[in-house]
């Protein structure tokens, strides 16, 4: 589907990145040939293939040698799109299951008045909050260039926002109860398209040793995300407790807590960011929840907090006046 390929082939000094167009300068089609078309479970609409390149025409992409750390800069930039992609299917999914039980009765009452569905939105919709805020935080240190920042938090929120999504949309679609496991109620699309940003890009080892890497090798990477963690310093006991074990963790580095140190980042670097630019019921509500070392997050709807009415208020659409 592309006009260009990136691809790591082996030369004299080793594994390289090449360049392949699909056309050639002369218009001609290069010899780029397509055996099949994966039987994907899901992603059917972005199409992947298994190809050949015999007599392929390709120009190296950066020294011979250093394919990996050539083509990793292209990884990183879809490693973004891969924390918005699934911050953006859990809000859609969250919309699908708010606008349901906002209209939707069983046994008498509407389902959004029930205490137990609110508390279960209430998680999805904060998961929402929190998935979608650390984007755009990356995003936005993407345009300015903080590619010490980066180096750390990105693949660190890719390993917990991609890994998230797939629970959060099963939990949506659950909202709707066996309507929701029907096709035309496109949660089903939406939930084998969820498990997908997790793999692509680096599925969740691969990206938690990447922060090992990224620890061990680039100190400055450190520095620049535990400043950001610090810019929330102080605003809850809660979160500093799980700052200092944070601390602890990046001082340990061992290979088998490599996940551990993923997902702990990415929570403190949410936590961080909400407790800055959140309103108070969502900031309360995700440290209660997510960042507390006594309080961590099991299934939905077991917040230890009561914060359902504010945090639904945010995601389900009202009807104004006149509308």
């Amino acid at each position: 589907m592309n006009d260009l390929f990136l691809t790591l082939a082996q030369a004299p000094a080793g594994l390289t990145c090449f360049v392949l167009p699909r056309v050639l300068p002369d218009g001609t089609r290069n010899a780029i040939r397509l055996q099949r078309l994966k039987d994907k479970l899901g992603n059917h609409s972005n199409a992947s293939a298994e190809i050949e390149y015999t007599g392929a025409t390709g120009w190296r992409l950066g020294e011979e040698g250093r394919g990996v750390a050539t083509i990793i800069e292209m990884v990183s930039m879809t490693r973004l799109d891969c924390v918005l992609g699934s911050a953006a299917l859990t809000r859609a999914a969250l919309t699908e299951a708010a606008h349901h039980v906002a209209h939707r009765s069983a046994f008498g009452t509407r389902l959004a008045d029930a205490a137990l569905m609110q508390a279960v939105l209430a998680d999805l919709a904060l998961e929402s909050e929190a998935a979608t805020t650390l984007a755009l935080r990356l995003a936005g240190a993407v345009d300015r260039d903080e590619r010490a920042l980066l180096r750390l938090a990105l693949p660190a929120s890719k390993y917990l926002v991609c890994k998230r999504a797939p629970a959060v949309v099963a939990e949506a679609l659950e909202c709707l109860g066996g309507n929701g496991y029907v096709e035309e109620s496109g949660m089903p699309r939406l939930y084998r398209e969820a498990p997908l940003n997790s793999i692509w890009e680096g599925s969740g080892n691969v990206t938690a040793l990447d922060v090992l890497r990224a620890v061990a090798r680039q100190p400055d990477s450190v520095d620049a995300v535990l400043a950001e963690v610090d810019a929330a310093a102080g605003a809850d006991p809660r979160f500093d407790r799980a700052v200092r074990q944070l601390r602890a963790e990046l001082r340990g580095c061992e290979e088998r807590r490599a996940r551990r140190l993923a997902e702990l980042l990415a929570l403190c670097l949410q936590g961080s960011l909400l407790l800055r630019y959140a309103p108070d019921e969502v900031s309360s509500a995700f440290v209660a929840g997510r960042v507390d070392p006594d309080g961590p997050w099991r299934t939905a709807g077991t917040l230890p907090a009561d914060h359902a009415g504010a945090l639904l208020a945010r995601v389900t659409p009202v009807r104004t006046a006149g509308a």
